[in-house]
């Protein structure tokens, strides 16, 4: 199975919470990488706001599983012209709002400064979803943070790293013991 299937299949487990979501049950449309018109300096950024996200810290963090490579190959295959222009155009509104905020670049900016930063983006973004209509588009901030989550969460080290990865096919046990503060199962 490859991660394209994979994700497909965990869309439809997740009723097609995800971003997008309709469109991985109708399948994704592989298309030709830069279609969305993204440098490599932006990729580079995504992994960076990736890793503000979901830090390294005992455990390797977004950017040890390229989330800005995966953040790209979905939003260019699965998202819809809409929401794609959206994200696009979201990145942009980051940078510009890092300069204004920050006076330097993200990728410049301490590991506080970047959580701070990602902390004021993040309520702002609740606080759109709490007030936008039907038809309004989901905020950009909250397609980055759903597409770092879906993206570090199932990869290799995502899995092996933050959950109790038990292989399968292997022997079913219904009832693992579990100690408060351990990591779950898949």
């Amino acid at each position: 199975m490859n991660r394209r299937d994979a994700l497909s299949r965990v869309a439809i487990l997740m009723g097609g919470a995800v971003i997008g979501g309709e469109l991985f049950l109708s399948g994704c449309k592989a298309k030709a990488r830069g279609t969305l018109g993204l440098t490599d300096a932006d990729i580079s950024l995504l992994d960076e706001i990736g890793e503000a996200i979901i830090p390294t810290t005992n455990t390797p963090g977004a950017k040890a599983v390229q989330i800005g490579s995966f953040m790209e190959l979905i939003v260019t295959d699965c998202y819809s012209e809409r929401d794609q222009k959206v994200f696009v155009e979201g990145l942009k509104t980051f940078q510009q709002k890092t300069g204004e905020l920050l006076k330097k670049s993200f990728v410049d900016a301490s590991a506080e400064e970047r959580k701070a930063f990602v902390t004021k983006l993040n309520e702002e973004q609740v606080n759109w979803q709490k007030t936008k209509k039907d038809d309004e588009p989901v905020h950009y901030f909250r397609m980055m943070k759903e597409l770092t989550l879906l993206g570090y969460f199932s990869s290799e080290i995502g899995i092996k790293s933050q959950l109790r990865y038990n292989e399968t096919p292997g022997k079913y046990v219904g009832d693992m013991p579990y100690k408060k503060g351990e990591h779950s199962f898949i």
